[in-house]
């Protein structure tokens, strides 16, 4: 696809000046050459390397005649059939234009003169074709320019989108926790100050989970504290249980990607429950490069009623689905159980 010029009226200085005219002016000595080499040199080399270094002027004049002023003005405002009938004009005029050096310069090889006139309508084509080729070369590198950018674009979308996503999860679980650290507070329970002295993890939150990837074993770490958290605020009752197997190393793994996981077994699962039974299980095992994640959480045996005055929803399976889309792209399996009892979920990764 043509791209349009704010200003078509580009002069040959203004393009010549431009940081791709060095490379314009190499391809061209290039060309010069390989006329040069591919005529012989019959007449002797300067003779012939006169005879391209015009050729190749006219080349470049036509090219050019169509990349600054024909194509900017009626084939990118899609006038086809007036650029092609100026395209056609053009060699037209550049030809005989062309021809009439020749000729004067052959004015002491009747023979080259003879061929010159017997030769008119190739001279008038191989103008055409060159003017063409410009055309073509055009349109591949505007739409390899428009592809590029099109890259770049979806690339700045996906990480604004992917800071999006983690801004999300970060709030919401603080939130989370200032609002079962004030409950505890307004108790006047001993497990306040623990709750503080835990909170020390939002470091990690705020500093080290804004880079693209974290290492593994910082990731498992923080929801070591997650869970201590947990059973501070859940009591003595409460069955959590993390169990970590596999060598863990030097292997990077995107930060959070878990905790949604986390706070829906909380949240749906073990804060509702009534009963001693609820447990909220979750095992990690890491083999080489593949990471396995399971969670699996009680569902209590009643249904807890919605509060009306509380606002429903949360961050929930879509930000971890369009998150493992953007960071892991079919390099990820997710299963979800949905049970009667229980509520579990499965995460196969294949880390960094």
């Amino acid at each position: 696809m043509l791209t349009k010029s704010k200003n078509t009226s580009i002069s040959f200085s203004e393009f010549a000046l431009s940081s791709s005219g060095a490379n314009h002016i190499l391809f061209w000595m290039v060309i010069l050459l390989i006329l040069t080499i591919l005529e012989g040199t019959q007449y002797g080399f300067w003779f012939t390397f006169s005879n391209e270094l015009i050729n190749t002027s006219f080349y470049a004049l036509i090219v050019y005649f169509n990349l600054l002023y024909l194509i900017p003005n009626y084939l990118s405002k899609k006038q086809f059939l007036t650029y092609a009938g100026l395209l056609v004009l053009s060699a037209a005029i550049f030809s005989p234009l062309k021809m009439m050096v020749f000729y004067l310069k052959f004015s002491a090889k009747a023979e080259l003169q003879h061929d010159l006139l017997n030769n008119q309508f190739a001279y008038f084509l191989t103008i055409f074709i060159v003017s063409c080729i410009s055309t073509v070369a055009k349109i591949i590198s505007d739409w390899v320019a428009n592809l590029r950018e099109k890259q770049e674009l979806e690339t700045q979308t996906m990480q604004t989108e992917l800071r999006f996503l983690k801004s999300q999860i970060n709030p919401h679980f603080l939130f989370n926790t200032l609002n079962n650290l004030y409950a505890l507070t307004l108790k006047k329970s001993d497990q306040a100050p623990e709750i503080v002295l835990k909170l020390s993890m939002m470091r990690y939150m705020l500093y080290e989970c804004n880079e693209k990837r974290v290492l593994l074993n910082k990731e498992i770490n923080y929801l070591h504290n997650y869970l201590d958290l947990e059973r501070l605020r859940q009591g003595k009752q409460a069955n959590i249980l993390l169990k970590v197997e596999g060598e863990i190393k030097d292997q990077m793994i995107a930060p959070l990607i878990f905790i949604p996981f986390l706070e829906n077994s909380f949240k749906h699962g073990l804060s509702n429950a009534i009963d001693k039974e609820s447990f909220v299980n979750i095992f990690i095992r890491v083999k080489n490069n593949q990471l396995q994640f399971f969670i699996e959480n009680s569902k209590p045996s009643k249904s807890p009623l919605k509060d009306p005055n509380r606002p429903s929803g949360g961050i929930g399976l879509a930000n971890v689905h369009r998150r493992l889309n953007l960071v892991y792209p079919n390099r990820y399996d997710l299963k979800i159980d949905d049970s009667p009892v229980a509520y579990s979920v499965e995460l196969v990764l294949e880390l960094d």
